[in-house]
């Protein structure tokens, strides 16, 4: 009896420490990606808005991808609904985030309207690294609270730096931007269709970049991934993919049943 009941002591305190590690990379995303949110700051000053604008923007919509996507808008001279578009349509991808976490999060009261706030790229990915509900929700509020945080508190470090700021780029911050986002993509390449689709986005928005008005070539690209989606072919080709695994398998088969 008492062999046979001692290794269920340790698990409580192994599950307790799972998720202290869990928070503890919560703080450390959190640290590391507001740390954008000065290039985000000062961007948004200097392409025009002040502080408090800046601000309300950054507590309000809360997804890098679009604050980038907005004042790069704003400050290339383009128009406030271009930059709108160009931003609600980075910040689509969130929606796919949130179904898929739906199962593991609230969805009432004010904790699901805190979710929705908070579903973003960090708390998403931590989040899908549990091993179980609990290392889930500890990872997605972890990342998402501390990232909230110091985003919007280097925000305002970068809004008020901004100010002083005649020209962003001669600091680096507008790389800064286009860094952040190829952080965000380059995970994602993983397979020869994304490529194709990344690159031939990436073509669109360089031939159209001269004659279309700034935030159009951001949609002209988008639109390459969307009609990459609805060709037909695509499924074909998974069924090809498919056919060709059910093939390498027929080999097996057939020497099974000449064994037979």
């Amino acid at each position: 009896m008492t062999t046979a009941s001692q290794p269920v002591g340790p698990r409580p305190r192994e599950g307790t420490d799972r998720l202290r590690a869990v928070r503890r990379t919560g703080i450390s995303i959190g640290l590391a990606t507001g740390l954008y949110g000065i290039s985000y700051g000062a961007l948004a000053t200097a392409s025009g808005l002040d502080v408090w604008q800046a601000m309300v923007l950054s507590a309000v919509m809360f997804t890098g991808g679009s604050q980038f996507a907005f004042v790069g808008v704003l400050g290339g001279g383009g128009s406030a609904l271009g930059a709108a578009l160009a931003a609600l349509l980075l910040g689509v991808r969130n929606t796919l985030y949130g179904l898929v976490l739906a199962p593991s999060l609230p969805r009432r009261g004010w904790k699901a309207w805190a979710r929705a706030q908070l579903t973003i790229d960090e708390s998403a990915a931590l989040a899908a690294t549990g091993a179980d509900e609990e290392s889930r929700r500890a990872g997605f509020w972890s990342a998402g609270v501390w990232v909230y945080v110091f985003w919007n508190l280097f925000s305002l470090l970068g809004a008020l730096m901004g100010r002083h700021i005649a020209d962003p780029a001669a600091w680096g911050l507008d790389a800064a931007a286009a860094a952040a986002f190829l952080a965000l993509l380059w995970p994602r390449l993983r397979s020869r269709d994304a490529v194709a689709i990344a690159v031939a986005a990436a073509f669109v928005a360089l031939v159209t970049t001269p004659a279309l008005p700034a935030g159009l070539p951001v949609l002209a690209a988008a639109l390459v991934a969307v009609g990459a989606g609805l060709l037909p072919g695509r499924r074909g080709a998974a069924g090809g993919e498919e056919d060709a695994e059910s093939a390498d398998d027929r080999p097996h088969r057939t020497r099974e049943e000449e064994i037979s």
